[in-house]
């Protein structure tokens, strides 16, 4: 419940505050690995929305929009605290490690464990996006690619 809270607040302060940063490549900024995916980097953007600290010490909740170019694979990759991926637009395939994949549509969500190696994947036709909700730790990287 108290997660489930923090996430509706998030999605509050980023209504309110607004975008913080312009698009950026999504994973860049957080690694330094070779590619992973062909153009990812210039085919996948993350907006960061919100950022700020939670209740729970030495957490913190970011929000983002991820954008998709039309067939762009996300490198496999983890964060270091829960997810909840939104998608707003388009469709999306998320294969999380242990898991079948799974097709999500504008208007449904997943959560995503901690820890979880995954691969988010544009399977429409044209511009995919989500909104990404995470509750991760302030003293690690929001990404970490898997080999």
């Amino acid at each position: 419940m108290k997660t489930f809270s923090l996430v509706i607040a998030g999605a509050m302060l980023s209504a309110v505050v607004g975008a913080l940063a312009g698009p950026t490549p999504a994973l860049a900024a957080d690694t330094h690995t070779a590619d992973a995916a062909p153009n990812w980097r210039t085919g996948l953007t993350r907006t960061d929305l919100a950022r700020q600290s939670v209740s729970a010490a030495g957490y913190e909740l970011i929000q983002s929009r991820v954008d998709f170019a039309p067939g762009i694979t996300s490198p496999r990759h983890s964060h270091p605290g829960e997810e909840v991926a939104f998608v707003i637009e388009g469709a999306i395939e998320y294969q999380l490690t242990g898991r079948p994949a799974v097709v999500l549509k504008a208007g449904s969500s997943l959560v995503i464990p901690a820890g979880t190696p995954h691969v988010a994947r544009n399977v429409g036709d044209g511009k995919a996006s989500e909104l990404a909700t995470y509750i991760v730790r302030k003293d690690l990287p929001l990404v970490k690619i898997e080999e």
